[in-house]
């Protein structure tokens, strides 16, 4: 245990970020670094429980009582193998995960919890600092090769842990660049893109093949695929946009939030787009939806100098703090999140839905919505079947450029999907269970969103370590891979 009485003696400090009105003038990372001392201090907060529910709470397991323990005594080389041995890319999770390991944390029922995302974030960023994090080479080759298609954080998990089991591994992603929903998804002011590029320098000194640029099923033949590899991994994401369907929707300046945010990531890494492109500049930015990719375009509107930013959501205003549909140590899906981007200005406006655009002088100029609600359940959570217009509940707003940030339906089916012939579920995501990640087709597997739906940066590097032990397994006969299969 780190400070038997740690937790008396220190309060919760969580992020730090740099001051509104200097971080909105550039798209360099808004959180700050903790000192040492002051980590050691956070992390002297743990209790070491003697049923770590944080543990439980982390879709990845991070032992996380042993590397605050560490922290707290010094001892940083061994908290990032401690840490290393759960999360392949702990500095992602420790910047964008919503962290629910916090909300399991058993100080949290009447404290403030431990700081474990920050805490965590330090030992990679120490860990980098000091040059302890190395390519990882596996003691000898297996003479099988897999592909991964797809290069988010599945796919990229997926391929170090398949590469560290001793196959040749080649990465494929259609985009100019590695990263996927990293790269192009999330913007700079939440992860500058070298977090990414030096990791991708540890994968390249596993031997993991990095084939950006090339678009299978359209610059590699799926039957190439088949061919070539003993395995296929697909780590396509969940890129089918869920769109609006209302009258005036055609119209010029209505966009998906995904073509915003990837057009900025591109500028910001000096990328030349043709003509204009999508620009918040001076314009009256209405966003549709409150999720983080809401947020990402918020931040991303203020920074562009717009006019004013509007965020509508359907459903209403959640509560603050923990709902009773959602008891500890419970993640909490149904709260009040107030993220970095809403901080920085804009308003947020609840249970409104939209009914028309219009447009003027060939633009978008106007949102025509109404005011709706819900009836609950016995747990006082709103049913969406029931949604319904509240009499003089209409509105009309001012709507230079709208962005649809309402979530995403499930992976493209065209390319892969479709020529390689995997059945899918229901909802459209490729069908696979969480014990054997494999699809309806021998030696096809499916892990990330493009298989569990629209999820979490730390859900997507659960399901490609697990995936690629499934595959490690379909190859060899059985796998000494690190298997954390508590959630089939």
């Amino acid at each position: 245990m780190a400070d038997a009485r740690g937790f008396l003696k220190h309060g919760r400090e969580g992020t730090h970020y740099r001051p509104i009105e200097r971080r909105l003038q550039d798209w360099k990372c808004v959180q700050e670094d903790f000192p040492r001392e002051r980590t050691a201090q956070q992390a002297a907060r743990c209790m070491d429980c003697g049923i770590p529910f944080c543990n439980e709470g982390c879709p990845l397991g991070n032992i996380i009582p042993d590397f605050n323990d560490l922290v707290y005594r010094g001892k940083w080389e061994d908290a990032l193998l401690r840490l290393h041995s759960t999360n392949n890319f702990p500095e992602f999770t420790g910047m964008v995960c919503p962290a629910p390991c916090e909300q399991a944390c058993v100080l949290g029922i009447n404290q403030d919890p431990v700081s474990i995302k920050q805490v965590e974030w330090e030992i990679v960023r120490r860990g980098f600092e000091e040059g302890w994090v190395k390519p990882v080479l596996p003691e000898r080759r297996s003479g099988r090769s897999v592909a991964v298609v797809g290069s988010g954080p599945a796919g990229l998990a997926a391929a170090q842990q398949l590469g560290r089991a001793g196959h040749t591994v080649t990465l494929f992603e259609k985009n100019d660049r590695i990263g996927g929903l990293l790269r192009y998804g999330i913007p700079d002011f939440k992860m500058e893109k070298w977090v990414i590029d030096r990791r991708l320098e540890q994968l390249r000194g596993e031997g993991v093949i990095l084939q950006p640029g090339v678009h299978v099923g359209v610059d590699y033949t799926v039957a190439d695929l088949r061919k070539n590899f003993d395995a296929i991994v697909l780590a396509l994401g969940a890129e089918h946009p869920r769109d609006l369907e209302v009258p005036g929707r055609a119209l010029p300046g209505v966009h998906f939030a995904m073509d915003f945010l990837v057009q900025q990531n591109r500028r910001v890494a000096g990328d030349e787009l043709p003509g204009e492109g999508i620009l918040a500049t001076g314009r009256h930015v209405v966003v549709l939806g409150g999720g983080d990719t809401g947020s990402d375009c918020i931040g991303t509107a203020h920074r562009q100098g717009a006019a004013s930013v509007t965020s509508l959501e359907l459903l209403p205003r959640p509560p603050e703090g923990r709902h009773e549909s959602e008891p500890w140590p419970l993640p909490m899906k149904y709260h009040f999140h107030r993220s970095s981007s809403h901080a920085e200005g804009g308003e947020r406006r609840y249970a409104l839905a939209t009914r028309e655009l219009q447009g003027a002088q060939g633009r978008v100029a106007k949102l025509l919505g109404a005011t709706v609600e819900f009836d609950r359940d016995r747990l006082q959570r709103p049913l969406p079947a029931t949604l319904r217009e509240k009499p003089g509940g209409a509105f009309e707003l001012r709507a230079d450029l709208v962005l649809l940030a309402m979530g995403f339906l499930g992976p493209v089916q065209e390319g892969p999907v479709r020529e390689l012939g995997v059945a899918l579920d229901a909802r459209g995501n490729v069908r696979a269970d969480t014990r054997s990640f494999a699809s309806s087709e021998p030696g096809v597997f499916a892990c990330g969103d493009c298989r569990r739906g629209q999820s979490l940066v730390v859900w997507a590097q659960w399901e490609g370590r697990e995936c690629a032990r499934a595959v490690d397994e379909y190859l060899m006969g059985a796998s000494r891979l690190q298997s954390r299969n508590a959630f089939a």
